[in-house]
């Protein structure tokens, strides 16, 4: 299974599958306007950190790796690991699987890596720049030996880690050993960054909501009734995929789709979500406001094109609301999710990306069981 929240792949796609680099909270033009600092992109930032760990990258010796579980664990996900050096008590490694690669930090107990690079600033520094009281800093608490800050600057926000000597932060998301995607487990509480939805009449925020938890809902039904952009002919069957926008592995599904698309095998409706704003300074949200202002015919090949920087329409912020509240029903675990009728008229579901395509496509029901 391969999604926005599983291998290492995943991690990479998060800031290199997309045309723009990633940034920094603290080089990053907000919302409003405001910076501060020049902009400095995840290569140039990682190509400094490398620079004070190590001249040269040597290959992780076999034995650290076992020894590691965090970074055993991306290994067997088909990562190459290299040594960058150590610098104020974390070791960096350069993860490399095929043309992508991500600076990684090793957290102190092996159990998790941060992906991300070490910045100039201290904890102090930060502190004093930001503010030093909520709500514009507001701690995480420690884990896995490391210090969290969630940092508002204006509407954008970012994680920080503090290295153990507090001398630097580093802006990133932290994963553990098995793939989880711990940074999206402690800002999921905080106001304003998971959308609050509404389910049965009552409001739910976040993962702490009780949809999906001892509550059985028809995905297939669930998605049917989402706001979506359809791209293919409508005499095609259908089938439904939750994106991201900025989600790499979102953008290979409709590439790796069109295809199956111009040979009018099947309608694919894109339902736009944001789960990736702790990682992208609030970008997802806008891409996706974006994506549902557009008319359902041309919102497709608006995301694929990256036409999406004109203002939202009013009430896409309602239409994304709902979509959220969607994937909160049918426990969304990440992005690509494809969800479709099959020929026995059971649902069809592939949390990530799948790996065959064509045998998807294939099990798609006739056209009166297809999902209309």
């Amino acid at each position: 299974m391969k999604s926005h929240s599983v291998t290492i792949a995943a991690i990479l796609a998060a800031t290199l599958a997309l045309g723009e680099p990633g940034t920094s909270w603290a080089g990053t033009e907000n919302a409003a306007g405001g910076s501060v600092g020049p902009p400095v992109s995840e290569l140039e930032k990682g190509a400094a950190s490398v620079a004070l760990g190590a001249s040269k990258l040597s290959p992780l010796a076999t034995e650290f790796i076992e020894r590691t579980p965090a970074l055993n664990h991306l290994a067997k996900a088909g990562a190459q690991l290299f040594d960058a050096g150590q610098a104020h008590g974390l070791r960096a490694v350069v993860a490399r699987q095929g043309e992508e690669f991500m600076i990684l930090q090793v957290m102190p107990d092996g159990e998790a890596i941060v992906a991300g690079v070490q910045t100039d600033l201290s904890a102090d520094l930060l502190l004093t720049i930001a503010g030093r009281s909520e709500p514009r800093v507001t701690e995480l608490g420690v884990s896995h030996g490391m210090r969290g800050l969630f940092v508002r600057n204006g509407r954008q926000f970012q994680v920080f880690y503090v290295t153990p000597d507090g001398e630097r932060v580093i802006p990133g998301v932290m994963w553990d050993a098995s793939g989880k995607n711990i940074t999206r487990e402690q800002v999921t509480p905080l106001p304003g960054v998971a959308p609050t939805v509404t389910i049965g009449g009552e409001k739910e925020t976040g993962a702490g909501s009780s949809a999906g938890r001892g509550k059985t809902v028809s995905a297939l039904e669930a998605a049917r009734s989402a706001t979506f952009g359809t791209i293919g002919s409508e005499a095609a069957p259908r089938i439904y995929v939750f994106i991201d926008p900025l989600c790499g592995y979102s953008v290979r599904a409709l590439q790796q789709l069109q295809p199956f698309v111009a040979a009018g095998r099947v309608l694919v409706a894109i339902i736009p979500v944001s789960l990736l704003d702790y990682e992208d300074e609030g970008r997802s949200t806008k891409s996706a406001f974006a994506m549902l202002s557009k008319p359902a015919d041309q919102m497709a090949t608006a995301w694929s094109r990256g036409d999406l920087n004109g203002p939202p329409l009013n009430g896409a912020e309602e239409l994304l609301r709902r979509n959220m509240a969607i994937a909160e029903a049918i426990t969304l675990r990440g992005t690509p999710t494809v969800i479709w009728r099959k020929q026995d008229g059971s649902e069809g579901r592939v949390d990530g990306l799948p790996e065959d395509w064509n045998s998807v496509i294939t099990s798609i029901g006739s056209e009166s069981h297809a999902a209309r």
